[in-house]
C-alpha cells in the first residue's frame, strides 16, 4: 500500500516542489499509456493493467506508486488499483475530462521552455521564439501538428466546460442580443442561445478559428438561425452592434493589444451596453497554483500575463468602462460586469 504524508514538514515539501517535474510527468505518462481508460469501474492488478497497456508490470506499478500518493489511482487493501475522482477527469469519456488539458501543459515544447524562465523573469518577454526560432503559434501549426491537436482538443475541452458556468452565471433576460468577441469555437454563445430563446447572438474570432465554430452556429444547425459568425481580429476592428459584449480569456496580451481590442469595443458598443469580461486572475481566487502557473507559462510562450483583480479593473476604467459588479464564474474564472456610459 501507499501512504501519503497529509502534511509533511518544510524541508519535505520542498524537495517535493522541485520534483514536480515528476509528478507532472508521471500524469501525462499514464494518459500516452492509456491507464486511465484501461481502467474502468472494477480494480485491477498490475498484471491486469499492464496486459491491458502493453508495459511491463513492474514499471507501470512504479509509475502508479507514484501516481497514488498524489492522489491519482488508489492502491486497494488486496493490491488492485481503482480510480478516484482526480484519475477518473483522465479518462477520454469523462464528462469532466482533463485529458487534453493534462496533455497540453506536459507537451514537449515545454520541457525546453521552463528552464529559461529565470530569462524570461529578466527580460520580461517570451523565450520560446529564442528557443524554436519561431512565433509560439506559427511554430504549433507549421512544426508541431500534434501539439497543436492537443491544444485545439485542450481549449475546445476547457471552453465547453466553461461555457456550462457562464451561461449558469449571466441573467441576459432583459437583452435581445449578445456578441462573443474572441469567443474561438463559440461553446459560451452556443450555451447562451440554448438558455435564453429570445437571444440573437454573434460570434467573432479569427478567419481560421470561426471557420470551426460550434456546429450549432454554423448554416444547418439547431442555433443558426439565431446565430452570426463574423471573421475578424478584434485588436483591429469590432463591426458589430450587441446589447452585450462577452470577453472570455483574451486580454491576456501585451498591454498594447489589450488597449486596442477594448478601445474598439468601447467604439462599437452604445451607450447603456453591458460588457462582460471573464479572466482567470492571479490572485483573489480559490485556484491561485493554478492561474499563477498558467501566467508563468504565458509569460513563456507569448509574453502575456494573467490579470489581478486591481490589473483588470484598471485596464477597464481606463477604457472607459464602468464596472457594476465582480463575480466568481467558477473554482478558476471570475467575470467583470461593466456598463458603457
Amino acid at each position: 500500500m501507499t501512504t501519503v504524508d497529509p502534511a509533511p514538514p518544510p524541508p519535505m515539501r520542498l524537495r517535493e516542489l522541485v520534483f514536480g517535474a515528476a509528478c507532472a510527468a508521471a500524469v501525462r505518462a499514464a494518459v500516452r499509456l492509456g491507464v486511465p481508460d484501461a481502467l474502468d469501474d472494477t480494480p485491477l492488478t498490475v498484471d491486469d493493467l499492464a496486459e491491458a497497456v502493453k508495459a511491463p508490470p513492474h514499471t507501470l506499478r512504479r509509475l502508479l506508486r507514484a501516481l497514488t500518493c498524489q492522489g491519482v489511482f488508489t492502491e486497494r487493501p488486496d493490491g488492485t488499483f481503482a480510480h478516484t475522482d482526480m484519475s477518473r477527469l483522465l479518462r477520454e469519456d469523462d464528462p469532466h475530462s482533463l485529458r487534453y488539458i493534462a496533455l497540453w501543459c506536459t507537451e514537449p515544447w515545454t520541457w525546453n521552455v521552463w528552464p529559461q524562465l529565470d530569462e524570461a523573469v529578466r527580460s520580461g518577454r517570451n523565450v520560446f521564439e529564442d528557443v524554436y526560432d519561431e512565433e509560439f503559434f506559427t511554430y504549433l501549426n507549421a512544426s508541431a501538428p500534434e501539439s497543436a491537436h492537443v491544444f485545439n482538443r485542450a481549449m475546445t475541452t476547457s471552453s465547453e466546460q466553461s461555457a456550462r458556468d457562464v451561461a449558469r452565471l449571466l441573467d441576459l433576460a432583459g437583452a435581445a442580443s449578445v456578441a462573443d468577441i474572441g469567443g474561438g469555437q463559440g461553446h459560451v454563445l452556443a450555451s447562451l442561445l440554448e438558455k435564453h430563446p429570445h437571444l440573437h447572438g454573434t460570434l467573432l474570432d479569427l478567419p481560421g478559428v470561426v471557420d470551426n465554430a460550434d456546429p450549432r452556429l454554423r448554416a444547418g444547425g439547431a442555433l443558426a438561425g439565431r446565430a452570426t459568425v463574423v471573421p475578424g481580429d478584434c485588436r483591429e476592428d469590432i463591426p458589430v452592434r450587441a446589447d452585450v459584449y462577452i470577453i472570455k480569456n483574451v486580454l491576456e496580451w501585451d498591454d498594447d493589444s489589450t488597449r486596442r481590442a477594448l478601445a474598439n469595443v468601447r467604439r462599437a458598443a452604445r451607450p447603456g451596453a453591458r460588457v462582460v469580461v471573464i479572466e482567470n486572475l492571479v490572485d483573489d481566487t480559490p485556484s491561485m497554483r493554478f492561474t499563477t502557473a498558467m501566467d508563468l507559462l504565458l509569460l513563456l510562450n507569448v509574453g502575456g500575463a494573467k490579470h489581478t483583480r486591481q490589473s483588470m479593473t484598471d485596464r477597464l476604467t481606463d477604457a472607459g468602462l464602468v464596472i457594476d459588479d465582480v463575480s466568481p464564474v467558477n473554482a478558476y474564472l471570475h467575470a467583470f460586469d461593466c456598463t458603457v456610459p
